[in-house]
């Protein structure tokens, strides 16, 4: 074998002789000064060890604003006063200072003598956020009293506000303390005790984007916990000792906050139901509504036992957002999917009549009742006059499969698309559902309550809107849109969200012709079930729909008001408007509101109304 040798004159040699004098220079300069600092400083730092330690303080960074799609702000930040202590340093004269100098409350004491306790063999920099927004007259007491409570910071924080209170409180959402349940949602995110995480709404939905990094801060403390300061002190920090915070990110939402508070204003009168009022062609939400509702500002802070319990356990479930979590039998909002399969299906005729008695025969023994005798009735009529018995006919003629699939083609049955709040899904029956579920199994009976949306079907208020925006615009499924985009502080544009079609929807033209000519004669023919609330100088579309509920028996005690109310009937109305070229769908729902052309029509109007006056959009008056 061949032996590879060097002579001092190859170009190789020359470069690994220059390598060699390098590495072992380098290795003579860091075992210099190993030796300067062991013997020149050795003393010096063995008393700045014995005396100082270094602390490292986490920055929060300000949490990102919430905007309405104008800009004006739904949800910002306040300065809060945060009190931070290291146990290490403060002792029990402290702590008894402490509750002198100021009203603590009993779980703060409690939380900080239990990390007190827990800090034996933690690190001397160890500190924990003790108080959580204490007054600023607070702050100033303790500031002033320093010397006398060792270990002991006041910080300030950007804490959450919502300076419109309960306005659109179940779509903003609200913040609070994480929980092991927020480490499980996000497993990688840098969260430590006490940080704020959203809970709720488009709070959680994006807090990614909302939330910000933090930043740091290193300082030097003495024996005694006072923080040192001058050149002295700033010889012994790391580099860099200070990183500031970013700022999250701004969330641009597609709420308009002047319709918002106009649709406020019309529900404020009902005790409980929802109200949504979205863009037909681009299924960006405007406004929406759930009653009863809550404070963020109160449910975002600390509530006492008393007061969660009001609220959590609220009979009429404030904390329920009754848009997307709520399910109802849609009742006759559901009739146009009946429709749409006859026509699509060529099961039916439209100019085929059917002599409505008040009462539709099945079987041998069985009737289902109409509101009232209704005469001879065509598609279009009884989509005006929401004869029941018509429909009855349609939907068994339909059957029940063929219907739960053009549900299912409308959007009913499968979350809506929003990605909020556990939206749910509503439910729609099929034959096999009913087989696996009863020991009689299906029924034709199922069908013909399934046909005017009552039996089983369950759907939410947002469902129908989507639904309803598809005929509106004939034929697009839009997935309903609460956020615009996302900026950084400068209002710079980080990302933007466009309208999506879930599914384009191929139906004949005269399927659409004839549905939208009998929404348009709900609200304007005289037969129509919405005519008497209609608006003259509108042209508004729509359905109403009374939604049956279970009776209950009034319990001891009760107000018979109250137990009066509870066994009403839900109210629907779904409509859009102008009829010939639609901007917008708004469905309303009253809980307990009894018959829906009384009581959901005429706020679904007023909402309409008030969106034309805000927007200045054209509108075709009815003739």
């Amino acid at each position: 074998m061949r032996r590879l040798v060097l002579s001092d004159d190859s170009e190789f040699g020359r470069k690994y002789r220059i390598a060699f004098v390098f590495v072992g220079v380098v290795f003579l300069v860091l075992i210099g000064r190993l030796a300067q600092l062991q013997i020149v400083y050795g003393a010096e730092y063995r008393e700045l060890s014995r005396t100082n330690f270094l602390q490292k303080i986490n920055l929060e960074a300000p949490r990102g604003l919430i905007l309405d799609r104008h800009g004006a702000v739904l949800v910002k930040n306040r300065v809060a006063y945060n009190v931070f202590i290291t146990p290490r340093f403060f002792n029990a004269k402290a702590f008894e200072t402490l509750q002198n100098l100021i009203q603590v409350p009993q779980v703060d004491l409690d939380y900080i003598q239990s990390k007190i306790m827990l800090a034996e063999g933690r690190k001397r920099g160890f500190s924990l956020l003790a108080i959580r927004d204490v007054p600023k007259e607070w702050a100033l007491i303790l500031e002033s009293n320093r010397d006398h409570l060792p270990g002991l910071d006041i910080s300030t924080q950007e804490k959450r506000q919502y300076p419109n209170g309960p306005m659109a409180a179940h779509a903003l959402g609200f913040v609070g303390e994480v929980g092991a349940e927020d480490i499980l949602r996000q497993p990688l995110a840098d969260y430590h005790d006490r940080d704020w995480i959203g809970k709720f709404g488009l709070e959680s939905k994006m807090e990614k984007s909302l939330r910000g990094r933090r930043g740091s801060l290193w300082r030097v403390r003495d024996a005694k916990g006072r923080i040192k300061t001058g050149a002295d002190a700033m010889r012994w920090l790391p580099r860099p000792f200070h990183v500031p915070a970013q700022p999250g990110y701004n969330v641009v939402s597609t709420i308009d906050a002047d319709i918002q508070r106009a649709v406020e204003l019309v529900m404020a009168p009902f005790v409980a139901g929802s109200a949504v009022l979205m863009e037909v062609d681009t299924g960006k939400v405007l406004a929406y509504v759930s009653k009863p509702a809550f404070d963020p500002n109160e449910v975002s802070g600390r509530l006492s036992s008393t007061r969660a319990s009001e609220i959590y356990n609220n009979p009429l479930y404030p904390m329920l957002d009754k848009v997307i979590q709520g399910t109802y039998f849609p009742g006759s909002t559901y009739k146009v999917v009946s429709v749409i399969a006859a026509i699509e299906e060529n099961l039916v005729e439209f100019e085929e009549y059917h002599l409505c008695k008040g009462w539709y025969e099945y079987g041998r023994s069985s009737s289902f009742r109409c509101t009232h005798a209704h005469g001879l009735m065509n598609l279009e009529s009884a989509v005006v006059s929401s004869c029941n018995v018509y429909f009855y006919m349609l939907s068994e003629r339909v059957g029940m499969d063929r219907m739960a699939r053009y549900a299912r083609l409308l959007g009913f049955g499968t979350p809506p698309g929003l990605d909020l709040n556990h939206e749910k899904s509503g439910f729609i029956p099929t034959k096999q559902w009913y087989a696996q579920k009863y020991q009689e199994g299906f029924r034709i009976g199922h069908t013909l309550n399934s046909g005017i949306g009552q039996g089983d079907v369950k759907a939410s208020i947002l469902q129908v809107a989507q639904a309803y925006g598809a005929i509106a615009n004939r034929g697009s499924v839009m997935e309903p849109q609460l956020v615009e985009r996302i900026t950084d502080y400068r209002g710079a544009t980080v990302q933007e969200f466009m309208p999506v079609v879930k599914r384009r929807l191929e139906f004949k033209p005269e399927t659409w012709d004839l549905l939208i000519r009998a929404l348009d004669g709900v609200v304007n023919s005289p037969e129509g079930t919405a005519y008497k609330a209609r608006l003259s100088h509108l042209r508004v579309a729509g359905k109403t729909g009374t939604a049956q509920v279970r009776a209950m028996r009034r319990e001891p005690g009760q107000d018979p008001e109250e137990s009066r109310w509870r066994n009403q009937d839900h109210a629907w109305f779904v409509g859009f408007s102008p009829v010939e070229k639609p901007q917008v769908v708004v469905v309303v729902l009253v809980e307990h509101g009894g018959f829906a052309s009384k009581m959901s029509v005429a706020p679904a109007m007023a909402i309409l109304d008030e969106y034309f006056k805000i927007t200045g959009a054209q509108n075709q008056a009815t003739p």
